[in-house]
């Protein structure tokens, strides 16, 4: 039977960094108000002649390169984005034309803060089903570009950045990827918008803060379940980057006592779909997680949406 795994990952973030301090000469904010609510000092910030596809780009070819890989070895591209330049062509056909790619399945995901969790488990599942053998699942956004840049509550939250997985098939016995446990609450999806002409994100802050902190450390510990994966056996915990406030307590209240906690938020900012990958990557790349340990992923936000897996660190 076909199992699949996480072989390599890789992560971008643009070079301009955006500071608390920075922020303070553009709205009335401070840095002490930031990361008193948030917890975030930096983010990073793409130019105007950045677009969310080179973004992923730049990630996904570091995954290939540290999986020791080429572009043609890959048959499904998956891009996580709520942030498409266009509506066609996709995001993730633009990345399959940057980097030379051959004839990959090419699609887009908009689940917003959980798509890349949606993308890797419909990688997983399209791997499984015989119809791909290496899949480039990438996260991506470029939130800056929705940003009303004069409304301090939503301003002082977002970054810019990528990260991205080569998911393999492999023996059965040495799967990866665990089973997904996904959902959203529907009724609740104009809690965090991305509406407009143009686009702008906006969202009911405290309306997110109580459902992520009131439900979703049960159903983390679901995903943990369907795993057969003890919350005090994970390695790590990496949370969609939305705010400390949100990551501490849910965290917490999830059981993973012995686990480095992802706070890649502090940097880089809520980079929407692009900050699982990319913290799960930063983890990896510091060596705070060992290869084969287990990684609780949970996406959540946009839509109220909501998907999560334990993987295999590669």
């Amino acid at each position: 039977m076909t199992g699949t795994r996480i072989a390599a990952l890789g992560h971008h973030r643009p070079a301009r960094v955006l500071t608390n301090d920075d922020l303070a000469r553009i709205v009335d904010t401070s840095h002490e108000w930031i990361t008193s609510r948030v917890g975030i000092r930096t983010r990073h910030i793409a130019g105007p002649d950045e677009p969310v596809d080179e973004l992923a780009a730049h990630a996904a070819g570091k995954a290939l390169a540290a999986a020791g890989l080429t572009p043609g070895d890959i048959d499904l591209v998956l891009v996580a984005t709520s942030t498409a330049t266009d509506r066609s062509p996709n995001t993730a056909a633009r990345v399959a034309a940057r980097l030379g790619m051959g004839s990959p399945a090419v699609m887009d995901l908009n689940v917003v803060c959980a798509g890349f969790t949606h993308a890797l488990a419909t990688a997983d599942h399209a791997i499984r089903a015989g119809s791909a053998v290496r899949a480039l699942v990438i996260g991506a956004d470029k939130m800056s570009a929705v940003t009303d840049w004069t409304d301090r509550t939503t301003c002082v939250l977002v970054g810019d950045g990528a990260g991205a997985a080569v998911v393999e098939a492999c023996d059965e016995r040495d799967t990866g990827i665990g089973p997904v446990l996904w959902g959203s609450v529907p009724e609740m999806g104009h809690a965090v918008r991305i509406e407009g002409t143009p686009p702008r994100f906006a969202q009911e802050g405290q309306s997110v803060y109580r459902w992520a902190t009131t439900r979703l450390p049960s159903i983390a510990r679901g995903v943990c379940e369907r795993a057969s994966v003890a919350p005090e056996d994970l390695a790590a915990v990496v949370l969609h980057q939305a705010n400390l406030r949100i990551i501490e307590p849910v965290a917490e209240r999830i059981g993973a006592v012995n686990a480095v906690v992802a706070r890649d938020v502090v940097e880089s900012g809520n980079t929407s779909a692009a900050s699982i990958p990319m913290a799960l990557s930063r983890l990896v790349e510091r060596g705070e997680v060992t290869s084969g340990a287990p990684a609780l992923l949970f996406g959540f936000g946009g839509n109220l949406s909501y998907a999560g897996q334990v993987v295999r660190c590669p």
